[in-house]
């Protein structure tokens, strides 16, 4: 025979006025274990319980904090010890990247650990038992009506008394619930082998049907529609053409609308002979040639072009550009060496604008009148 004891003592009630109204009585006449069961949010609930705010709160806090330092932590390990960079110019430690990254495991642990404690530490998971299960009252706060349980371990709870006050705040169906203390004490566990097993099976089942849906009913007509468009992709060979190669190469000559080809390639003196810095030294174009310069030219040459790079050793250093042999040059020849690049340092004509170039030939001049003054700099 099933040993059973009282649990609760519940009444149903029409209207969420009502029900309102009961947790108001219940909370005033001294009530502290007591819950409300209805079948959608009633607004206002929480207060008329006197409610405590969830501490759930401090669990998401808890976890948000640790996502944030944990992504913070990582990424600053990773760009000061395990694998810097110098990339544009950046510092090692730059956090505006690392924002979107921090904010994203921020509110991913947040949220996922939050309803991890959620179903674990508050709902008791995979213990699902519950004495209200199954009972007529729960069939009935889960259609129509409302209902108020006043449990048996309230401190002030007398059953007589609890009866009395259910009824006298017009609640109907006054029904006791037991708890039955066998499946209590023989409840879903977490390391139960039932539990585990069915575990095991839901997540091959899954991983299963996942598999097959992106990795074959994907790649099966009708779905293929997106993938299997007759359009020609460069780097796949073609049959339009008699040569059997997707990508064509630009007709001989051809100049992109805008663009004039440079017409020193692989002409120094020239450059330096006839190129004239067409832009004049305005504070615009220097603050656009430090820009540049900081970005592209700073990590190997230095900020303040003495060719000490940033880059602790991956490259071979530089030679300093405010030496006597840089000065001498003339704007075109500087010009013509960020264009076309020199030993191991590459062109950058592809990713600095022709009007950037001379902006930085200008800042250059910057950097080498600091440094060397004239004497009536001085004065």
């Amino acid at each position: 025979m099933k040993e059973k004891s009282l649990y609760s003592l519940t009444a149903l009630f029409d209207t969420p006025d009502e029900i309102i109204h009961a947790a108001e009585r219940a909370s005033k006449t001294g009530y502290t274990r007591f819950d409300i069961n209805t079948p959608y949010p009633v607004h206002g609930m929480d207060r008329a319980m006197r409610l405590k705010p969830s501490r759930l709160g401090i669990f998401a806090l808890v976890f948000g904090l640790l996502g944030a330092f944990s992504a913070v932590g990582f990424m600053t390990w990773v760009t000061l010890v395990d694998y810097p960079l110098v990339i544009g110019g950046k510092p090692f430690w730059s956090w505006p990247a690392f924002v979107p990254v921090a904010f994203e495991v921020t509110v991913l642990l947040a949220s996922v650990l939050s309803v991890v404690t959620m179903i674990v530490l508050y709902f008791r998971f995979p213990n699902n038992a519950h004495p209200l299960h199954d009972t007529p009252y729960m069939k009935n706060v889960s259609s129509d009506k409302f209902g108020i349980s006043i449990q048996a371990d309230d401190p002030i709870f007398d059953e007589h008394e609890v009866r009395e006050f259910l009824r006298n705040v017009g609640g109907k169906s006054v029904a006791p619930v037991y708890l039955d203390l066998s499946d209590l004490n023989h409840g879903q566990k977490l390391f139960d082998p039932k539990f585990l097993g069915v575990l095991a099976v839901t997540a091959i089942v899954v991983s299963a049907v996942t598999y097959i849906i992106f990795n074959k009913v994907l790649y099966m007509e009708p779905f293929t529609w997106m993938s299997a468009q007759e359009k020609l992709k460069a780097q796949n060979p073609s049959g339009l053409f008699a040569d059997g190669i997707g990508m064509r190469p630009p007709v001989p000559g051809t100049v992109a609308r805008g663009f004039l080809p440079y017409a020193l390639k692989g002409k120094p003196d020239d450059a330096g002979k006839y190129l004239v810095n067409p832009l004049l030294p305005t504070k615009d174009v220097l603050e656009r040639g430090k820009s540049r310069y900081l970005t592209f030219c700073s990590p190997c040459h230095g900020n303040f072009g003495r060719g000490d790079s940033r880059l602790q050793g991956q490259f071979p250093n530089p030679p300093t550009l405010i030496s006597d042999k840089i000065r001498n040059w003339p704007d075109g020849s500087i010009f013509h060496l960020i264009t076309e690049g020199q030993n191991i340092m590459p062109s950058y004509a592809s990713q600095v604008s022709r009007d950037d170039r001379w902006a930085i030939v200008h800042y250059l001049r910057v950097l080498e009148r600091a440094q060397n003054p004239k004497e009536s700099d001085l004065k």
